[in-house]
């Protein structure tokens, strides 16, 4: 039972560590590129959630639809006198800190499962105390 722990252990670390080290590896150009991915596939509800809840307007404002979607915006700065800053800086701003948060934990998780990979390997094939001292297992 304790070698299948180990090994079911080393494959989340594996898993775990390859995660936490793209997520700090992670950046800007790439974040914004999956931003405006993102935003495309994101449904009109959704994004006039996120305009309101951001205080913002369009993503990025080098689209093409930038009109469109400025002229569609609900948010709060918006006025005829006003400019309304880009949820994609502010986006990118909220998705950088998690992304180092993140990274962050899962590589201090990732190496206490090492940790345990090792002390499961060390005590492994140690005998219980309690047994016969005559039996084999």
């Amino acid at each position: 039972m304790l070698f299948f722990y180990m090994i079911i252990l080393g494959l989340v670390f594996i898993v775990q560590f390859g995660v936490s080290c793209s997520c700090l590896a992670l950046t800007k150009d790439k974040q914004e590129s999956l931003l405006s991915v993102a935003w495309e596939k994101m449904e009109n509800s959704t994004r006039k959630a996120l305009e309101k809840n951001f205080n913002c307007c369009g993503l990025f404002n080098t689209s093409a639809e930038f009109e469109i979607d400025r002229s569609m915006c609900n948010a709060e700065c918006k006025t005829p006198d006003t400019e309304c800053p880009e949820c994609g800086e502010k986006m990118k701003e909220h998705a950088s800190e998690a992304l180092k948060i993140l990274g962050g934990v899962g590589l201090f998780f990732s190496f206490t499962e090492i940790l345990g990979v090792w002390l499961a390997m060390r005590y492994r094939n140690q005998k219980d105390p309690r047994a016969n001292p005559s039996a084999f297992l």
